[in-house]
């Protein structure tokens, strides 16, 4: 019995490999190149489109744990990531999407098909991981199978700019607090600096969002920068542009506001502005970046832009393992369930997979417990008591809570290691 999958992003990705480790045929479609989406660039599998990091690889940090909780049942794309990466696990995303192309086409199991599907195909067990855009029709299909009105936020881009265009008299190399190696090229601002790059940027003018996404909402994680600077003027000094930890040793000066850079691609030509998800019209983002010290002659090689991210209301349609409640036979995965980001896509897209072949073998389904971040994830999205479901990241937050010592209650260090040694050693039980 051959499966169909709808989507070849992360999750779409990442579920047709896992059947096809099970020996399960599999029919990928992708409608990219043919239609594209507002946010991709090209036709490939796997395509990174905004901020190129999957976050921290410390089992300290929620991220890190999920990854790891992904290397142990038999990820993929997170080895490939792993094998592409160009600092704290941001992926070079040409090469990155390049080797899960080459892994797909070169499997003799799946069998890869550029067309657009219209509505969820009836005719075979089928895993919708169409991803946060989904096509028009696709989501009417959805809306219908659901009997729930598809919800909808906005997303957006950050600029990516050269290297070589950077002055290194401004900017420089470090990592807050001189953790791990310097990863991040930093430009420092002063007072006035900051002020003047302010004004400027709450009195840009935005591209005017498309009739359908004027009543979307923003995924606080990738807030416009002109969004946060809005809230207050200080915002983005505690957010996005916090200058603590950050000091450029050749002058030891203490900074009023920092903006960070992260490297964007393998060879390290290109870095993206972090924390700079943006809306602006072009020619503002050109002037916009121009104010920051360092990036005054900065050559940029990709604009911010927004879109809008689809998901469904999963407590009403999926159980924890991702299995729809009125058809067995079809799964979800990827931002669509509601969850947020690379390494959560990838979680999901592997789990409906593993579910899938499980299925179709008539074995038992995999429903990880919520003392593993990715049981957590997926407990967390099918709650049956949600009213609202707003998309979501790993965090701590959502694990099954651990009584700990009274010394050690605040220490955030202590209870992620006993929280991430739990789901490890839960994991490394599991057979397949």
């Amino acid at each position: 019995m051959g499966v169909k999958i709808i989507g070849g992003g992360l999750a779409g990705s990442q579920a047709a490999l896992i059947l096809a480790k099970n020996n399960i045929e599999v029919e990928l479609y992708e409608m990219r190149p043919d239609k594209q989406t507002g946010a991709h660039r090209t036709g490939n599998f796997a395509e990174i489109v905004c901020s190129n990091s999957l976050g921290s690889k410390e089992l300290t940090v929620a991220s890190g744990l999920l990854k790891e909780e992904l290397r142990i049942l038999g990820s993929d794309l997170i080895k490939i990531a792993d094998s592409c990466k160009v600092g704290a696990l941001a992926v070079e995303r040409e090469d990155f999407s390049a080797n899960v192309n080459e892994l797909i086409n070169n499997n003799p199991y799946i069998k890869p098909t550029r067309e657009e599907i219209n509505e969820i195909p009836n005719d075979s067990p089928c895993i919708i991981a169409s991803g946060p855009l989904t096509s028009q029709s696709m989501s009417e299909s959805i809306k219908e199978f659901t009997q729930e009105e598809n919800l909808h936020f906005v997303d957006a881009i950050a600029p990516v700019i050269e290297k070589d265009s950077i002055d290194f008299g401004k900017a420089f190399y470090a990592n807050r607090y001189d953790k791990g190696d310097a990863d991040y090229i930093n430009c420092p601002m002063n007072k006035e600096e900051y002020e003047k790059f302010y004004n400027y940027l709450i009195n840009a003018e935005t591209i005017e969002l498309k009739e359908f996404e004027k009543n979307a909402k923003f995924f606080e994680s990738c807030l416009p920068v002109e969004v946060i600077a809005k809230r207050g003027e200080d915002t983005l000094r505690f957010g996005p542009l916090k200058p603590v930890g950050l000091v450029d040793k050749r002058t030891n000066e203490k900074n009023y506001a920092v903006v960070q850079l992260r490297q964007d691609d393998m060879c390290g030509n290109l870095y993206n502005l972090v924390g700079f998800q943006t809306n602006l019209k072009w020619g503002c983002q050109k002037e916009m970046i121009s104010l920051i010290p360092g990036l005054e002659n900065a050559n940029i090689t990709r604009y911010g832009v927004m879109h809008r991210n689809t998901y469904i209301f999963s407590p009403k349609v999926l159980k924890p393992t991702l299995q729809t409640k009125k058809r067995p036979d079809l799964f979800f995965a990827g931002q669509i369930t509601g969850v947020e980001g690379y390494s959560e896509s990838i979680a999901t897209g592997l789990l409906a997979g593993i579910n899938m072949a499980k299925y179709i073998q008539d074995k038992e389904l995999l429903e990880l417990p919520d003392i593993t971040m990715l049981g957590a994830l997926c407990n967390y999205i099918t709650f049956e008591e949600h009213k609202k479901l707003n998309p979501i990241n790993s965090n701590w937050g959502i694990l099954s809570p651990i009584e700990v010592e009274k010394k050690y209650r605040k220490d955030k260090k202590y209870k992620a290691e006993i929280y991430a040694k739990r789901s490890l050693e839960y994991l490394k039980k599991l057979a397949y």
